[in-house]
């Protein structure tokens, strides 16, 4: 069934999972259309680092669509212009007593021996993940889905999703933490991030810590710049940029590898995370038509390709 203006569905939302499900719907042969009150690279995707690896992600199902992005990422690497890359690298950890559980989706993954890895750590694991480079990554998604004949509207934000359904007669919901006012979704809370950019020094892998506590350090390289990182305030708001947050992060960064020290920067990036209790991957239970993909924290990318092919596989059930 097509709606009043042509369209098998509409999606809500530009970011990566909004053009995600959009591109995966598209290429399945609906006609689709994007509606978002922010352009794609003004959407807080735009401000990710970005790696593949679940993080603040909470739901069953995080390890299958995982996975399932993991491998299409993989393609997309020797895919010239889509903005995703493979990179070696290390994540260092203090309080970690075995792998993660998606280690297994990982072919190089390893543990690593002393002097591997920065001092000040328990121990590390090195492995090889593709990195995206969101602004050039979300580009390419939009590219996809107008080669697709599908298309982004920005239009003034919504207040709620009668417009949409009355459209088409399936719509999408990938608002990330605009559903915690479009629906009242009060378990979507905002989880701060700040990143710094830096022109690369000659860095080709990638670091990571992961430690209990707000601050995180990151070094993920693209190119000819480096995104460091970060942070993960939870319930925090503010889309200020912190320069007391940035001298750390470049600290913290310029420790584990001397070379960034005194790096330029060029872009400040502030994001909020649409952080949830777990993720919401489903039909609406009152709205018909309506189907949910948000709450995904800071695994947006990492799960995008995962669940935009289950939304798929909901829509043509119904």
């Amino acid at each position: 069934m097509t709606g009043p203006q042509g369209y098998d569905a509409l999606v809500v939302g530009a970011g990566v999972s909004g053009l995600t499900t959009a591109v995966v719907l598209a290429e399945a042969g609906l006609a689709v259309r994007v509606m978002t009150s922010d352009p794609p690279l003004r959407t807080v995707s735009a401000m990710a680092g970005a790696s593949w690896g679940p993080f603040l992600a909470g739901h069953e199902a995080v390890p299958r669509w995982s996975a399932v992005s993991r491998a299409v990422f993989v393609q997309l690497a020797a895919e010239y212009g889509s903005g995703v890359h493979l990179s070696s690298g290390v994540e260092a950890y203090q309080n970690m007593d075995a792998a993660p559980r998606w280690a297994t989706e990982v072919p190089d993954f390893r543990d690593c021996e002393l002097g591997e890895y920065p001092t000040g750590y328990k121990g590390a694991w090195r492995y090889t993940i593709p990195l995206v480079d969101m602004p050039s990554y979300l580009s390419y998604l939009s590219q996809r889905l107008s080669y697709c004949g599908g298309g982004i509207d920005v239009i003034a934000p919504l207040t709620s999703l009668s417009v949409p359904l009355s459209v088409a007669p399936v719509v999408v919901n990938c608002t990330g933490l605009g559903a915690r006012e479009l629906l009242d979704d009060v378990d979507v809370v905002p989880c701060r991030g700040q990143l710094t950019v830096v022109e690369n020094p000659g860095i080709t892998d990638f670091f990571q810590d992961n430690i209990d506590g707000d601050d995180l350090t990151c070094i993920f390289p693209h190119g000819d710049k480096v995104v460091l990182g970060g942070t993960t305030e939870t319930n925090v708001d503010a889309m200020t940029y912190d320069p007391n947050q940035e001298r750390q992060i470049l600290d913290r960064c310029a420790r584990i590898d001397p070379r960034l020290a005194g790096a330029r920067v060029v872009e400040r990036r502030v994001g909020l995370r649409p952080q949830r209790s777990r993720i919401r991957v489903e039909r609406d239970p009152n709205l018909d038509g309506l189907i949910h993909n948000y709450g995904h924290g800071g695994s947006g990318v990492t799960l995008s390709w995962g669940c935009a092919m289950d939304v798929l596989k909901l829509v043509r059930q119904r």
